[in-house]
């Protein structure tokens, strides 16, 4: 054994602390100046001190969701899906109860009224429902309206119908 293990074993806490202090300094590093070296083996900037926000802190969950949405490419779908999720907001409580969204395809919107006189109502509307939509979603989302009447059963599908006039043939 060499003359240095007795030596080692004699030290303890502060005083071994001391002479790893010293060994270190001794061989030109010091922990105070050490660089610190990044993946490409090259020491690594130091830009990020102090309390300042900086991009690695927490950021809001609603900011994250909009900045993947700008980077994909999804404003216009997630403006389609807002107008159908949330039609009571955009077109108001009246309008929103008396009628629903039932199809958005390539900027036209298919509206289902609950009643014929409605319906009419809101072709007159339609000028309005637009401008509307357009202030709160942008003006390349609805383009073009339309509606429907209530939806009536249809007496001619299904596997018993036959070719002829209709519901009156069969109330004799």
């Amino acid at each position: 054994m060499s003359d240095e293990a007795p030596e080692q074993r004699k030290l303890t806490g502060p005083q071994l602390a001391r002479a790893a202090l010293d060994a270190a300094r001794a061989a030109g590093r010091t922990p105070s100046t050490r660089k610190r070296l990044g993946a490409d083996g090259k020491p690594r900037k130091r830009g990020y001190s102090g309390a300042g926000p900086d991009p690695r802190d927490p950021q809001p969950f609603g900011r994250l969701i909009r900045n993947l949405v700008e980077d994909r490419g999804w404003e216009k779908t997630t403006a389609e899906a807002t107008l159908l999720g949330s039609w009571d907001r955009v077109v108001g409580a009246e309008i929103a109860s008396k009628c629903r969204p039932i199809q958005l395809r390539e900027g036209e919107l298919v509206l289902q009224a609950e009643s014929t006189a409605w319906a009419t109502q809101l072709r007159m509307l339609t000028p309005k429902l637009l401008a509307c939509i357009a202030g709160e979603l942008g003006s390349n989302v609805v383009t073009k309206l339309r509606v429907h009447g209530p939806a009536a059963p249809s007496w001619k599908k299904g596997p018993r119908s036959i070719p002829g006039r209709g519901p009156r043939d069969t109330y004799g």
